[in-house]
């Protein structure tokens, strides 16, 4: 169970997050990859972009996009990862904007 993907994030788009996480003094970021399996024009399956929160999804929040890719490698037995504990849980992303409203997300 297993694959082999590639992604690609252009300059001024690492740049509006590393921006964008110092606004917010962020030590990190969240990014949820959506594979998919028909392409797009451009022979890519994946698009990458911040992770929301069930409220910003329930809301229709807008997404903000980081990138695209393309799976080139799969075994063809892609599972759902388990959790082994639940203090190996990544931190909640904090979306709150204090006071900054020109940051994209």
């Amino acid at each position: 169970m297993s694959s082999l993907n590639s992604l690609y994030l252009k300059l001024d788009t690492l740049e509006t997050l590393v921006k964008t996480l110092k606004a917010k003094n962020e030590k990190g970021i969240g990014i949820t990859l959506s594979i998919n399996d028909d392409v797009n024009d451009y022979d890519q399956n994946i698009s990458a972009f911040v992770s929301q929160t069930k409220e910003q999804r329930e809301a229709g929040a807008k997404r903000f996009y980081v990138g695209n890719g393309k799976t080139f490698w799969t075994d063809g037995k892609i599972t759902v990862a388990k959790k082994k504990e639940v203090h190996n849980a990544l931190p909640v992303q904090n979306n709150s904007n204090d006071g900054v409203d020109d940051l994209p997300f």
